[in-house]
């Protein structure tokens, strides 16, 4: 399974953005797909989550209410809806998926830079 992440820029505090993850491959092996970032000189942050079936949901409490996270209809393409962003959402984004919910995130994107200034 590949991953590619896209939809990161520069926007302003209080922008929106809406970054998108998709996958190919041997999708039907993708139990769920999560998001992460990175901001400089942090650890990695887990974002928000979904199945790729039933489209069960979770989030980390630090974004939740400000981010959605969503699939396409074809459920190989994974939406991360980030409102009311902040200069210290500013990161490199990731999106990954586990083949099962008991085993650890793998097949990394390559990440979009999300910028916001204030």
């Amino acid at each position: 399974v590949q991953l590619q992440a896209s939809g990161g820029g520069l926007v302003q505090a209080g922008d929106s953005l809406r970054l998108s993850c998709a996958a190919s491959g041997r999708t039907s092996s993708i139990h769920d797909i999560g998001w992460f970032r990175r901001a400089p000189g942090k650890e990695r942050e887990f974002l928000a989550s979904i199945t790729r079936t039933a489209s069960i949901t979770s989030y980390a409490d630090s974004v939740k209410g400000r981010f959605t996270i969503s699939k396409s209809n074809d459920k190989n393409t994974v939406h991360l809806q980030m409102n009311s962003l902040k200069p210290e959402d500013t990161a490199v984004y990731y999106c990954a998926r586990r083949a099962v919910r008991t085993t650890p995130f793998g097949s990394w994107g390559q990440g979009t830079l999300v910028t916001v200034s204030s």
